[in-house]
C-alpha cells in the first residue's frame, strides 16, 4: 500500500510537471507592435518589432527581462535540468592544454585545469622545464566573463602583447607585459576591433577605429579601419598612422610581420561591397619604407596569403585560377608568379612553414592529410595521422628542430602529437583522459547523400555500438554551411552527455563551406544560399529514410550562420524534425547589413539594396518566412545581450514573430533564452556549461527521449 501511494505521488508530481511545462499552458510576453513598413524595389515588407533593434533602450530591456522569465520558468520545471548540468561539469572536468610554441629559449602553453572559467597561459625554460604563470585571464573580472582576445609574444620573447575582451564583446583593449617581471606595463589602446597583434622591433601593429566622440561610445560606427603602428612604453596618442583608406569606410586594413621581421604585409579587404578576396602589399622594414608596394593592388575575387618570405621573394597561398587553393612563390622584382604546389583534386585545408619546411594539409572527403615538402615544393613525405579525423597546427620558427600537431574526431578527444622533422616520426606528447568515457563504446562512420538537385553530400554520424536502426533513436543534426568554413568532424566531450543516452549525433557538410574548395563555397552563396537548405533537409531526410530517427525524435541546431540556417528549414519544412535550437542567428536578412560589421558579409549573402539579391534573400529569410497556422517544432533560440556581431535584434525579432504567429497554431513551446555578459559565444566556462544544459533538457524533454539522469 505505501509504495502503491508512492507511485501515485509520484505520478501525480510528473502530471503537473507535464502541465507546466505544456506549449499550451505558457503565457509570452505581449509584444508591442509598431506600423513601419520598407519598401524594397517595390515591395513593402512590414516591420512591426523594429524597436527591438534597440538594445539598449529600457523598453527593450523590460522585454528580454520577461521573456527570459517565460524561458527560466520552463527550464527549471524539467526535472534533470540540473543532473544534465552536473553531467557536462564531470564530463568537462579535465585539464586541457595546448600544443607549446617557442620563444627563443621559452616555451609557452594555455592550460585550463577543468572548469576554469578562461586558459591561462604559462611559460617554462626549455620543453622540460618548470611551467609558471605568464598571464591568467581568469583575473581580469570577478565573474569571469572578461576574455583574452589577443596573445602575442615578440620575437626575443621579451614582451606579451595581450587583448582583453569585455562580456564577450568584439571591442578589445590591448595592453603590454613584461615576460621577464611579469608587470603589466602602462600602455593602454583602445577601439581595437578585427585586428592582429604583429610585432616588428620595440612595438607592433595593430589595427583599430577612430575613437568615437564623448557620450557617443554606444553608437559607434564600424568604419574607417585603420592601421597603426605601437611603441612600448609610449601613449596610444603617440602610435603611428601607418594606413587607412577614408574613402573606402569599410574596408578592413590589417598588418602582419615576417618572421625575420623584414617585411611588414598589409591585407586589405571589402566584403562589403559583395568581393569576397583581399588585396595585399608589402613594406620593406629594413629599409625603413613608409609606402606599401602592391603584390595584388585590387581587390576581387581571388584570395591571397603570405606565408612567409623567402629572401626577397614570398611564399603566398592563393585560389586564383584554383579554386582549391595552390602556393605560389612571388618574386616583386621582376612581378613574376611561380607555381610551388600546384592545385590537387583536394582542397588546400592548412599551409605553414617551419624548420625550413612546407607543411601542407589537404582535405579528402573533410578529413585531413598532412605532408611535408621543401620550400621548392618537393614532396619529402606524408605525416600518418591516428585515423579519419582533423588534424591541425604544424607551425614553428624557421629553425625548430620539430612542430606540434593535434589530431581529433568524433570519437577521439584531442590529442597533441611532436613530429621530428629529422626523423619524419611523430610521438604523443599529450593526451587526455575523461572519466568514465571509452572510445570503444561509440562508433563513427561517413556516410554520403544526394541532395535535391542530386549533389553527393557527406555527413558524420557517431553513436553507441550496436545501435539498432529502428526509426526510433532521438538524433540531433547540426549543420552550418557558410562563409568558406568547413565542419570538421571533431570532439566534444559535452556531446558525450547525449550519446550515453542514446542519441545519434550527425554533423552535415553542407554546401557553402569549404570542404570541396571554393567551388563548394560558391554553390551556398548569394543566389544560391537555397542550396544550403536543401542539402540539411536531404540529410534530414536521409536519417529518417535509412532508419535512424524519426520526425518526432529529429532535433536541428546551428549557431550564427548556422542559426540562419535552421530559422530557414523551419520555415520551409517544419513538419520535419521535433526540436529546433537556432542559436545567434542571423535571421533578418533584408537588414543585416546594417548593424555593427553586417555588412561584410555581404560577399555570402548579397544585400537587399541590389533587386535580385534582394529577392532571394525575401524567400528564405527566417524573420519574413514564419507563417501563421503552422505546427512549429520546439523551438529554443538562444542569444547575448553583448553579441556585436550578430546583433541580438535577429533574435529578438525573430521570437517576437515566430511567437505572435504560430503560439496559437503550434502544440510546441517558443522560447527564447537571453545570455547576459556573453557575446557571440559564450564568455566563459560556466555560461557554456550553463547555456549548454539547458540546450540539452529542453531538447531531451520535448523529444520525449528516457534518459538515465
Amino acid at each position: 500500500m505505501k509504495n502503491l501511494k508512492a507511485s501515485v505521488a509520484f505520478l501525480l508530481v510528473m502530471l503537473a510537471m507535464n502541465s507546466m511545462l505544456s506549449a499550451q499552458s505558457l503565457q509570452y510576453p505581449q509584444t508591442r507592435k509598431i506600423d513601419h513598413t520598407d519598401t524594397y524595389h517595390g515591395t513593402v515588407v512590414p516591420d512591426p518589432y523594429r524597436w527591438l533593434e534597440d538594445d539598449n533602450s529600457k523598453d527593450t530591456a523590460a522585454w528580454v527581462e520577461a521573456q527570459n522569465k517565460v524561458t527560466f520558468a520552463y527550464l527549471e520545471n524539467i526535472p534533470y535540468r540540473t543532473k544534465i548540468k552536473q553531467r557536462l561539469e564531470a564530463l568537462y572536468n579535465y585539464p586541457k592544454i595546448g600544443a607549446p610554441f617557442r620563444k627563443g629559449e621559452y616555451y609557452f602553453f594555455a592550460k585550463n585545469d577543468g572548469l576554469q572559467n578562461q586558459s591561462v597561459y604559462y611559460i617554462q625554460k626549455g620543453l622540460n622545464g618548470t611551467p609558471e604563470v605568464l598571464i591568467d585571464p581568469n583575473k581580469f573580472s570577478a565573474d569571469g566573463t572578461n576574455v583574452l582576445s589577443a596573445f602575442s609574444l615578440s620575437k626575443d620573447g621579451k614582451y606579451l602583447g595581450y587583448g582583453i575582451s569585455k562580456g564577450g564583446s568584439d571591442w578589445s583593449e590591448y595592453h603590454v607585459m613584461e615576460v621577464a617581471t611579469r608587470k603589466t606595463l602602462p600602455d593602454t589602446l583602445t577601439w581595437v576591433k578585427v585586428s592582429g597583434l604583429s610585432w616588428a622591433g620595440n612595438g607592433f601593429f595593430y589595427s583599430r577605429y577612430p575613437a568615437p566622440e564623448k557620450g557617443h561610445e554606444l553608437s559607434t560606427k564600424n568604419e574607417n579601419h585603420q592601421v597603426w603602428y605601437h611603441k612600448v612604453g609610449t601613449d596610444q596618442s603617440q602610435d603611428e598612422l601607418v594606413y587607412e583608406d577614408k574613402a573606402n569606410p569599410q574596408r578592413f586594413h590589417n598588418v602582419s610581420v615576417t618572421e625575420d621581421e623584414r617585411f611588414a604585409i598589409l591585407n586589405m579587404s571589402d566584403r562589403g561591397k559583395g568581393k569576397k578576396g583581399n588585396a595585399i602589399f608589402f613594406r620593406d622594414l629594413s629599409k625603413a619604407e613608409k609606402k606599401f608596394t602592391p603584390i595584388v593592388g585590387e581587390i576581387g575575387n581571388d584570395s591571397f596569403g603570405v606565408l612567409d618570405n623567402v629572401g626577397d621573394k614570398f611564399l603566398i597561398r592563393t585560389d586564383k585560377n584554383a579554386p582549391n587553393g595552390k602556393i605560389v612563390l612571388f618574386d616583386p622584382k621582376d612581378q613574376s608568379w611561380k607555381d610551388v604546389l600546384a592545385e590537387k583534386p583536394e582542397p588546400l585545408q592548412g599551409s605553414t612553414t617551419a624548420g625550413g619546411k612546407l607543411f601542407v594539409s589537404y582535405l579528402k572527403d573533410v578529413t585531413t592529410r598532412a605532408y611535408v615538402y621543401d620550400l621548392n615544393g618537393k614532396l619529402e613525405n606524408e605525416i600518418k595521422l591516428p585515423g579519419i579525423g582533423s588534424a591541425g597546427g604544424f607551425g614553428g620558427n624557421n629553425d625548430d628542430k620539430f612542430v606540434f600537431y593535434s589530431f581529433t574526431s568524433l570519437n577521439y578527444p584531442p590529442t597533441i602529437f611532436r613530429y621530428d622533422i629529422a626523423t619524419k616520426k611523430s610521438t604523443v606528447f599529450r593526451t587526455i583522459e575523461i572519466a568514465g568515457y571509452k572510445a570503444d563504446d561509440y562508433e563513427t562512420k561517413q556516410v554520403f547523400y544526394n541532395s535535391k538537385d542530386g549533389t553527393k553530400v557527406p555527413m558524420f554520424l557517431v553513436h553507441k555500438k550496436g545501435l539498432k536502426l529502428d526509426g526510433n533513436n532521438p538524433t540531433l543534426l547540426y549543420g552550418y554551411g557558410g562563409f568558406n568554413i568547413t565542419t570538421s568532424p571533431t570532439f566534444s566531450p559535452l556531446r558525450i552527455a547525449l550519446l550515453e543516452q542514446g542519441f545519434v549525433y550527425a554533423s552535415a557538410n553542407i554546401r557553402g563551406g569549404a570542404e570541396y574548395g571554393e567551388k563548394w563555397h560558391e554553390a551556398g552563396t548569394k543566389l544560391k544560399k537555397q542550396n544550403v537548405f536543401d542539402d540539411f533537409i536531404a540529410a534530414a531526410e536521409w536519417l529518417i529514410a535509412n532508419k535512424y530517427t524519426s520526425s518526432q525524435k529529429l532535433a536541428l541546431q546551428g549557431g550564427s550562420n548556422g542559426g540562419l540556417l535552421v530559422g530557414a528549414v523551419m520555415n520551409q519544412r517544419p513538419e520535419l524534425f521535433k526540436v529546433a535550437l537556432p542559436a545567434v542567428g542571423v535571421m533578418d536578412m533584408l537588414r543585416f547589413h546594417k548593424f555593427t560589421i553586417g555588412w561584410n558579409w555581404i560577399a555570402d549573402y548579397g544585400s537587399s539594396d541590389n533587386p535580385d539579391e534582394f529577392k532571394a534573400l525575401f524567400a528564405y529569410s527566417p524573420l519574413h518566412n514564419i507563417k501563421p497556422g503552422v505546427n512549429y517544432p520546439a523551438t529554443l533560440i538562444t542569444t547575448a545581450d553583448h553579441d556585436d556581431r550578430v546583433v541580438p535584434a535577429h533574435s529578438f525579432k525573430y521570437a517576437a514573430t515566430l511567437q505572435e504567429k504560430a503560439a496559437a497554431s503550434t502544440s510546441n513551446p517558443l522560447l527564447i533564452r537571453i545570455e547576459t555578459k556573453s557575446g557571440h559565444g559564450a564568455s566563459n566556462t560556466a555560461k557554456q556549461l550553463e547555456i549548454t544544459a539547458d540546450q540539452y533538457a529542453f531538447m531531451i524533454h520535448n523529444l520525449g527521449v528516457k534518459t538515465t539522469y
